[in-house]
């Protein structure tokens, strides 16, 4: 594969992009053993977001399982409606729209959501986001009950320390984590991004840690790396920069920035506190 490719993957979607990758994660997230049988289908949504891709990973397991896997260095608490979107153009993919409108009952797979977390900042093994937190207050309507629509995201933490009985039961995930971990560790004691990843790059090698994904990806893994994080950098550091300045020209000047690093709209707004319609007039 050469290294002049266009960087819509991620280190994450190029590591596991493969169907048997996919049954051990999943197997090692839940704690199972899917059939060495059961035909595994990537199905990942593309689109225009950021690197060209409007979901991480996701995949079907024969007729019984659709999973949405997502990496993230910063939670995002949008990810259970994310991950409904994702969802509802996922099933338009696998079930003929037609049987919908046939009097049977269609069987359709059950939909697994997960939030891998690898980012610096502390935070705990496991959480679960739930999409019924984002309900608008119904306060005096006098309704009372749960909703009538969830769904759960789980959200698990990857980072050294962090759930290592489940991070071992994966290979490939293990030594995700170990490289991630090495990549922060040499960047704070080399003082330099750049040389920190390419520091964890030869250790991993040297070690036996993911060495053939690595000498066959380095240049790749360097670049999608390092525009990773300082796409993470950049939404924090520009907006703080225009927050500061806090004139309209800031805003504009954020706003198109943003987009030119490839900002997804909901990350806009998230980071901004603008609405979707002030992003779209400036």
């Amino acid at each position: 594969m050469s290294a002049n490719r266009s960087y819509k993957d991620s280190v994450f979607s190029l590591l596991f992009n493969d169907p048997e990758t996919l049954r051990e994660l999943y197997g090692a997230l839940e704690g199972v053993t899917l059939p060495p049988d059961l035909p595994i289908t990537i199905n990942t949504l593309e689109g225009v977001l950021f690197m060209e891709r409007i979901n991480d990973i996701s995949f079907a397991a024969g007729g019984k399982l659709v999973i949405i896997l997502e990496h993230q260095s910063t939670v995002n608490p949008n990810m259970p409606l994310r991950c409904l979107l994702y969802l509802a153009r996922l099933y338009e993919k696998i079930i003929d729209n037609k049987d919908v409108y046939k009097s049977r009952l269609v069987t359709i797979p059950r939909p697994e959501c997960f939030v891998l977390y690898n980012g610096a900042a502390e935070y705990p093994d496991e959480t679960r986001l739930k999409l019924s937190n984002a309900f608008a207050d119904l306060e005096g309507l006098g309704l009372k009950g749960p909703p009538d629509l969830e769904l759960v995201v789980r959200i698990i933490n990857i980072n050294r320390g962090h759930n290592e009985e489940l991070v071992q039961r994966c290979e490939k995930l293990s030594g995700y984590s170990e490289f991630i971990g090495k990549a922060r560790e040499y960047e704070k004691e080399l003082g330099s991004r750049e040389e920190g990843v390419k520091a964890a790059v030869k250790y991993c090698i040297s070690r036996g840690i993911l060495k053939e994904f690595l000498e066959e990806h380095s240049s790749e893994v360097f670049n999608m790396l390092f525009t990773e994080w300082n796409w993470d950098d950049a939404l924090a550091v520009r907006f703080e920069e225009g927050r500061e300045e806090g004139r309209e020209e800031g805003r504009e000047e954020i706003v198109r920035n943003l987009k030119k690093i490839g900002v997804p709209l909901d990350q806009i707004l998230q980071a901004t506190g603008l609405s979707a319609d002030e992003i779209v007039r400036l």
